[in-house]
């Protein structure tokens, strides 16, 4: 695929893969970017996983057309982007390896060997220069491995973005959500904790003259970029992306689920603009905790499990403070039998969170709905979303 005059796409696509990272589900495959500059010196930019790199390779050689490659590029040393390491520098025994000398020591942990006599060491603002491309090394630590460097060329005003802007999803299937629903799944799921770092990586790329952008994961993305930089800036700072209410619930029996479909219907009735009802304990995980981060208002309803919450809203709790859930209303139903205590451990979980303004009131439910927490739903679903 040609991006540019000079750049070629050279990555695979993967419809093996049945979890990411081991926990990531991508019914849609999954691509590994790598991507080729042709100029007087030729650049490779990065490699693919394991199981791939015969394919990557002969796709590689049909792209030099007879030429060799002067430089490989690794600018992440994740085994999805590094396993073809040692398989290109024996089949191009004349190529130096460029990466950022934290990469150089995981790639000495990896595979054993860190090319001490074919690299160059690069860091922020770096530069190597190919003929009539010239590429600048910025850093970007921990987004979202220390190593990070990502790319730009100056001559066709490409960003080579690393895991940045990735999506899941196989490059040859279409997506009928878009780019940004597993665009943002990918985010909140991998780079999420990182608010800050991509920050700082996004203030670093304003100064820059990009037209295009290539990550490692997802499309190549090209047109009006503002689209996604702007909800990578919103995902980034924690900011509300679209106003509604997700209700996530756990139930045993049936009853806590029962009052959150109950309140969902009640906020539907009220003109609430979008209401997601998740089952932790059956539904996609990752999938819960993008609807969180992109939504303003947070339901959280628990089965009191011994003298705790049942264990996926635990997990659930888990993965949002993990990556800095803030900014958000947050709003609790909690069921026992004899002694709730569903939402003082669920306030609990999200202690060290910051921002979250708490919903009044709590709906308490004991074994199953009665008039009382009826009521206590009704007062809920006017806090959240008032009557117009």
């Amino acid at each position: 695929m040609e991006i540019t005059k000079d750049i070629r796409y050279i990555g695979v696509n993967d419809h093996q893969v049945d979890l990411f990272e081991g926990q990531y589900a991508v019914p849609l495959g999954m691509a590994y970017n790598s991507y080729l500059i042709l100029d007087d010196k030729i650049a490779v930019m990065d490699t693919v996983a394991e199981g791939f790199t015969h394919a990557w390779i002969e796709k590689l050689t049909v792209a030099l057309g007879g030429r060799k490659p002067d430089y490989l590029v690794i600018q992440h040393m994740e085994p999805d982007h590094s396993a073809s390491i040692g398989c290109f520098m024996h089949t191009y025994p004349q190529a130096t390896i460029v990466s950022s000398a934290k990469a150089f020591t995981m790639m000495k942990n990896f595979y054993g060997e860190d090319y001490a006599d074919r690299r160059i060491v690069v860091g922020e603002k770096d530069t190597l220069p190919l003929g009539k491309h010239t590429l600048t090394f910025v850093a970007a630590p921990m987004v979202h491995w220390p190593e990070v460097i990502v790319t730009y060329d100056d001559a066709d005003k490409v960003l080579f973005s690393a895991d940045g802007f990735g999506k899941f999803g196989a490059l040859d299937r279409e997506d009928p959500e878009g780019w940004a629903c597993e665009a943002r799944r990918y985010y909140f799921g991998i780079v999420g904790k990182y608010g800050a770092q991509v920050q700082a990586l996004l203030k670093k790329a304003a100064a820059l003259d990009i037209q295009i952008i290539c990550p490692t994961h997802g499309p190549v993305l090209t047109g009006d970029l503002s689209y996604y930089l702007n909800l990578y800036n919103i995902w980034s700072s924690y900011g509300v992306e679209s106003e509604g209410v997700v209700i996530a619930y756990t139930s045993v029996y049936g009853h806590t689920k029962a009052a959150a479909e109950e309140l969902a219907a009640k906020l539907e009735a009220r003109g609430c603009p979008k209401v997601s009802l998740t089952d932790l304990a059956r539904d996609d995980m990752p999938e819960a905790v993008e609807d969180a981060f992109r939504y303003g208002t947070l339901v959280l309803a628990s089965t009191t499990y011994n003298a705790e919450v049942f264990p996926p809203m635990r997990t659930f709790i888990e993965h949002l403070a993990e990556r800095g859930y803030k900014n958000r209303t947050v709003a609790f139903i909690e069921n026992g039998s004899w002694a709730p205590m569903a939402a003082k451990v669920m306030k609990g979980l999200l202690e060290g969170c910051k921002g979250l303004t708490f919903a009044e009131p709590t709906v308490r439910i004991l074994s199953a709905l009665n008039a009382e927490s009826e009521a206590q739903l009704e007062a809920l679903a006017d806090a959240l979303c008032p009557r117009g």
